[in-house]
């Protein structure tokens, strides 16, 4: 409506201007005289703009009378096609004028204005490659998926643009949530366009979101040998999809062929924490505990992280805490500065009850870099030391309120996970977790569970409260009696500090 109404107003515009124009130069005294052969004219102003109008058209109009005429000539040569070439000349300038003003409207976001340019063009130039392609966009542009799919479609009819129809019909679907569908067509036209980065990491998505390891594998396979994909992100990636494959394996009992991909994923990654803590564990039932400790050992010199001390401990599970403090100082010897490395000494010694070497392995990293864990790891030194409740009180209440440590953190939408996984579950990246410290984390610090006997032990029983206050009031009859007005006291909580041998971190 608008667009309309401007034209009209330019319209008007315009032959006011001309009038106004004609009408100056009507008021403009002089003229143009010609004088030939003794003949000579005087023109006014405004006659002498309209003979050079007309000059330019007859010239022009002589010039295509002159190319026709050229190309009569040539057709009665025996050039069939002269004649047609020279109306064909028309109507390829129109149409890729067509084109390209279609071409303007989709980038300008004038979907509809694009489509019927698109249908001009295709007028003249019966170019259905050219002309279908900005269709089908046009159509997305302005809803119509209908329309769009059915572009689509007629682009598989063609070999060049084959690709173009099939990657659309493919993100059609994944709007639509067909995944299933939309990886067999990822399929295809990865294997129409194979160096096509796009497509390539859809299809190894959707693959890893449905399980698929051995074709998301091929398809990395495929992505490497076409140049699209540096070598040791391969391996990484490659490292990722093994394990993921081994531990699918397991859940269906193959633990043989289990234990072979998890050595398998982490000789291809040994950085990998979940491969190394499987691989591990896979060489302690063969049996192979020196190489299991070996490959804990080369992924914590990488990357220090509680999963592999747990996986570390089971190696010896019956060592005493005296002979595990010995046998763990081998793990973190090359890194010993590292908070994982110090934390775990502090809870090797706690385990202990050698709060004074617990004090001495944690330092000052409470104060430094103050974390849940730290905190709670301070407050139960401190209490073992015999310090008052109100300063363990306080250590508590800082841990409650301190930042979780690193999590497993997913790089591309920023949500904390409470396990690693290959494919984030909420915005479906692969392989975007890292072990590191979140903006903001609800997760409790790993292995909770075991730290808080040692954090705030066990709460008195009632029966066992009851009894107290029975026996003080037998001793004192001037003690409150609890059937009276006045409040019981809170059964205070006790730290216990494991002093058994056997005791597991």
């Amino acid at each position: 409506m608008l667009w309309s109404l401007f034209k009209i107003v330019l319209f008007m515009a315009l032959v006011l201007a001309a009038a106004m124009g004609l009408s100056s130069l009507s008021d403009v005294e002089g003229g143009l005289r010609i004088a030939f052969d003794g003949i000579e004219l005087n023109l006014q102003p405004v006659q002498t703009v309209v003979l050079a109008t007309a000059l330019v058209f007859v010239l022009w109009l002589f010039f295509k009378l002159v190319g026709l005429l050229f190309a009569l000539v040539r057709f009665i040569n025996g050039d069939e096609t002269a004649l047609s070439r020279y109306f064909d000349r028309n109507r390829e300038r129109r149409g890729f004028e067509a084109l390209a003003e279609g071409m303007t409207a989709l980038a300008s976001g004038e979907g509809r204005l694009a489509m019927a340019k698109a249908t001009k063009a295709e007028k003249y130039l019966r170019r259905p490659e050219l002309t279908n392609l900005i269709n089908a966009q046009a159509a997305e542009m302005i809803g119509d998926r209908k329309k769009a799919e059915e572009v689509y479609k007629r682009l598989l009819q063609d070999n060049r643009t084959r690709f173009v129809g099939v990657r659309g019909l493919m993100r059609q679907r994944l709007e639509d949530g067909d995944t299933e569908t939309a990886m067999k067509l990822a399929e295809k036209a990865f294997a129409l366009k194979p160096k096509h980065t796009e497509t390539g990491d859809i299809l190894l998505r959707l693959q890893a979101e449905n399980r698929n390891w051995k074709g998301a594998r091929a398809t990395l396979g495929e992505k490497l040998r076409q140049g699209e994909l540096p070598r040791d992100l391969h391996k990484r990636r490659d490292a990722v999809l093994a394990l993921s494959e081994a531990q699918e394996v397991f859940r269906e009992g193959n633990t043989i062929d289990a234990r072979e991909a998890a050595i398998l994923a982490n000789r291809h990654s040994p950085d990998l924490v979940p491969a190394a803590v499987m691989a591990a564990d896979a060489l302690i039932e063969d049996g192979k505990a020196k190489q299991a400790a070996r490959v804990l050992r080369k992924a914590w010199e990488v990357h220090p992280h509680p999963d592999l001390a747990s996986a570390f401990a089971r190696v010896a599970p019956e060592e005493t805490p005296k002979d595990r403090i010995t046998r763990f100082g081998t793990l973190v010897k090359p890194n010993p500065e590292d908070p994982e490395s110090r934390m775990l000494m502090a809870e090797l010694h706690v385990s202990n009850s050698d709060f004074i070497g617990a004090r001495a392995a944690l330092g000052d990293l409470a104060e430094r870099d103050p974390t849940a864990r730290s905190l709670a790891l301070l407050a139960a030194i401190e209490r073992g030391e015999g310090n008052e409740d109100s300063l363990v009180r306080g250590i508590l209440a800082r841990a409650v309120t301190a930042p979780r440590g690193p999590q497993w953190v997913c790089d591309n939408c920023q949500n904390v996970h409470a396990a690693w996984a290959p494919v984030c579950g909420t915005c479906g990246a692969f392989d975007t977790f890292s072990w590191r410290r979140p903006v903001e984390t609800e997760l409790a610090l790993p292995a909770s569970d075991q730290m808080m006997p040692l954090i705030i032990g066990k709460m008195s029983a009632p029966d066992t409260a009851q009894k107290s206050l029975d026996q003080e009031a037998e001793k004192d009859p001037r003690a409150p009696s609890p059937d009276g007005n006045e409040e019981l006291p809170e059964p205070k909580a006790q730290f216990i500090i494991p002093d058994d041998p056997g005791t597991k971190i």
